[in-house]
This record gives C-alpha cells, sequence and structure tokens, in this order.
C-alpha cells in the first residue's frame, strides 16, 4: 500500500511539474504574440504614412502636369 501511495505522489509531483512547465510556455507565448502584434502594428503605421505621402508626391505631380498642358 505504501508503493501505491509513493507511486501516486509521484505521479502527482510529475503532473505538477508539466502542468508548472506549460503555464511559463504559455505566457512565453503571450509575451511574444504581445510583441509581434505591437511591431506589426508599428510595420503597418508606418506603410500607412508612406502611402499618405506617395499618394500626396503623386497628386502633386498631376496639378503640375495638368498646369503644364
Amino acid at each position: 500500500m505504501a508503493d501505491i501511495k509513493q507511486q501516486i505522489f509521484q505521479e502527482l509531483s510529475a503532473l505538477e511539474e508539466a502542468a508548472s512547465r506549460l503555464r511559463g510556455a504559455a505566457v512565453v507565448a503571450g509575451r511574444q504574440t504581445d510583441l509581434e502584434v505591437a511591431i506589426l502594428t508599428e510595420q503597418v503605421k508606418n506603410l500607412r504614412d508612406r502611402n499618405k505621402r506617395a499618394t500626396d508626391m503623386i497628386d502633386k505631380s498631376l496639378t503640375i502636369l495638368k498646369k503644364l498642358k
């Protein structure tokens, strides 16, 4: 009976360690996901800014070309 109890406690301990590792992995994955989202958000913002500047330049170029006609 003592052997069975010891085995149960060992398995519970191993299960607790596995759960702890999984919790740690989930936290790290969450942080990495947050970082990736922040990076992608910044990249999208930069691309939108560049797109707006390019559109403004194209509009100015078209205005100049129309004046030259």
